[in-house]
């Protein structure tokens, strides 16, 4: 992860599992915050408590999801060392957990007035120690940073809205609402909307995690498709289902085991 020599002025680390998220934010403060130096990038939450404890930091903006230890889990372990920003693309954690006062969150992508007014929060307390957010931190972790490991009854029904993705050197924000349907392409996923395609990293089993099952269902291996975009499902001479997509010409094969989406056929 990158590195940078030690000057005067405030210091800051950022972790998020993606590249292109941390690389946004970096620019971001950059504008906002020129005097703001970032010292060192973590891709998950136990980098993210090393990389602390190496280079001191006076503030850690933390992704709450990450693998190894989510954002709220290495925020336990780092609270009283230094100032904490959460950095989140489900604003309906945001909004009651962490207008608290205590609590920092910046939405993702993150940038416009809200990342101002976090700085300036920022500004005023540097120099003061960190506050003591212990208990926000566990409640936190019980109801979000827990909902990955928790029963299913007690996960919280927030559900992925935005698909973040790097077209050239831009990054694109599109709604779940866009999505025809999301498909295995090698090493990518492939996002399918009518205005055209992209390719994103996550993988669909990722994605399959974290969105509505009752607005994406899994039809085959490789494929997710938002429901309400379905036109009508058929049967080709081989006998196999295949779902056409309203408003496009490609044709989706449904799998053998997931045939009981639709029973009526």
């Amino acid at each position: 992860m990158s590195t940078e020599t030690p000057a005067a002025g405030p210091t800051a680390l950022i972790a998020d599992d993606e590249e292109p998220m941390r690389q946004l934010l970096r620019a971001r403060l950059q504008e906002v915050w020129p005097q703001l130096r970032i010292v060192a990038e973590a891709a998950n939450g136990i980098e993210a408590i090393a990389l602390t404890g190496l280079h001191q930091p006076d503030i850690v903006f933390l992704d709450i999801r990450m693998p190894g230890l989510s954002g709220i889990e290495a925020a336990r372990m780092l609270f009283n060392r230094c100032h904490i920003v959460f950095v989140t693309a489900y604003d309906q954690y945001a909004i009651e957990a962490f207008e608290q006062g205590a609590l920092d969150y910046l939405l993702k992508p993150a940038g416009g007035e809200r990342l101002k007014t976090t700085c300036a929060r920022l500004q005023e307390r540097l120099g003061k120690s960190p506050a003591n957010i212990e208990r926000q931190l566990a409640q936190l972790l019980q109801g979000v940073g827990g909902a990955n490991r928790g029963s299913p009854a007690a996960r919280p029904q927030e559900y992925l809205r935005w698909i973040q993705a790097m077209v050239g050197n831009s990054l694109r924000m599109i709604s779940t609402k866009e999505v025809l349907f999301f498909r295995a392409d090698e090493k990518y996923t492939r996002v399918q909307t009518l205005q055209g395609e992209v390719l994103i990293r996550k993988t669909l089993k990722e994605l399959e995690d974290e969105l509505d099952p009752d607005e994406f269902w899994r039809i085959h291996r490789s494929t997710l498709v938002r429901v309400d975009a379905i036109a009508e499902v058929r049967r080709d001479l081989r006998g196999r289902q295949m779902v056409r997509v309203r408003n496009f010409d490609e044709e989706l094969e449904v799998s053998r085991g997931n045939t009981h989406l639709f029973q009526q056929m």
